[in-house]
């Protein structure tokens, strides 16, 4: 009998954002159809309504046209470094939405045609002008920090998004196909050690700190170095013989025995965490933290849709308790590895889960070759 295994959540699984979806626009359509809604159970006069909105309308491309030709006051000093010595190009970058120029003449046919008793429409043009100028010289346009967020998500421009990419083209797309095979050569030497093949991935140490550390032993004395798996060498950027490998550790659990995988850091973190260190950046330790959940949502949808990379990672994202625990980083490593071992055998209902080694001696694995070339029964009794 079978029975569906559901992986339970980490108890102190760190909260990843998700990528934002569409609620924001469709806030939008509520408070313009309730709006809508307001102005006709007001019962206001349609043609003094419409001359309103048509000139509020207005008021707002005119604002948008005077922002344009202010970042193009600075852009046309800039046009060989920055637009390929083009200055219709330069224009296209200060005003994005080609409709701006068309939209304020419809206005302002629309706001003439409804015209009634009131200021000259000079004047009126002349104000809205000038209340636009002083929003932009205050600084009361500028997007919030939700907007900057969303908008660098959406155009995949974050600092995250970057190293995510150059981690994974450069490092884990070479290194990640080859470590079933690594793991099997090892297997084969070391039968007892490496006894659950689901543990037979890179397991990838992600913490939102961003602080990495060099020695994992030092990090964490319940983690022991065993030996390294065998070395991929290639010539990679000029580079002969690089050679990429990974280190097999042994994992100490609260009943003294010993879990084995290969671990380390994603290196990437790093960067980040010295760039929240250096000054020049201008890199605060919350953008620190948004952009290491970000590496590492970026990193998962990567390694999602790479074929050659599938089954062959884990990524583990933690974040530090604040009260300093000893051995806080060899019981989440064990988490994980004890669920891959619920994941290879919870398929069998009853089966019990397989006991570590307590030891890092290697046992020999002894096979039994028929001298015959023909199929053998799988049972000894010969049935």
């Amino acid at each position: 009998m079978s029975r569906e295994w559901r992986r339970p959540s980490h108890p102190r699984a760190p909260q990843i954002p998700r990528a934002r979806g569409g609620r924001a626009q469709r806030a939008v359509y509520l408070l313009l159809a309730l709006c809508a809604a307001a102005l006709y159970l007001a019962g206001e006069p349609l043609v003094p309504a419409a001359r309103s909105l048509t000139f509020h309308f207005a008021t707002l491309q005119i604002g948008a046209l005077l922002k344009g030709a202010c970042y193009l006051a600075e852009e046309i000093f800039h046009l060989q470094s920055r637009h390929h010595g083009s200055f219709w190009r330069a224009l296209s970058t200060c005003f994005p939405p080609r409709w701006h120029g068309s939209m304020l003449l419809l206005c302002a046919s629309a706001y003439v045609a409804l015209l009634g008793d009131g200021q000259p429409l000079g004047l009126q043009l002349g104000l809205a002008s000038l209340c636009q100028l002083l929003i932009l010289a205050l600084g009361l346009q500028k997007p919030s920090a939700v907007e900057v967020s969303e908008m660098s998500e959406r155009s995949k421009q974050n600092v995250a998004h970057g190293l995510a990419w150059s981690y994974y083209v450069g490092y884990l797309k070479i290194v990640l196909p080859r470590v079933k095979k690594s793991m099997e050569e090892f297997s084969s030497a070391n039968p007892n050690l490496l006894v659950c093949r689901k543990t037979w991935k890179l397991h990838i140490l992600i913490p939102l700190s961003c602080d990495v550390c060099d020695d994992l032993e030092k990090a964490d004395s319940n983690i022991q170095y065993l030996t390294d798996l065998s070395e991929t060498t290639m010539a990679r950027a000029g580079t002969k013989k690089r050679v990429y490998k990974h280190s097999l550790y042994a994992i100490r659990d609260e009943e003294n025995q010993l879990w084995h995988c290969a671990v380390e850091y994603a290196t990437p973190l790093q960067s980040l965490y010295a760039m929240s260190q250096d000054e020049c950046a201008a890199f605060s330790r919350e953008e620190r933290l948004e952009q290491a959940k970000l590496f590492y949502r970026t990193l998962e949808e990567i390694l999602q849709s790479s074929k050659e990379c599938a089954g062959t990672y884990r990524l583990i994202a933690y974040e530090e308790p604040g009260e300093e625990e000893t051995h806080f980083l060899s019981r989440e490593i064990l988490w994980h590895l004890r669920q891959q071992h619920q994941e290879e055998f919870a398929v069998h209902e009853g089966t019990p889960l397989p006991t570590p080694s307590t030891a890092l001696d290697s046992a020999e694995l002894n096979l039994q070759i028929s001298v015959s070339d023909l199929p053998q029964p799988l049972r000894s009794d010969g049935f």
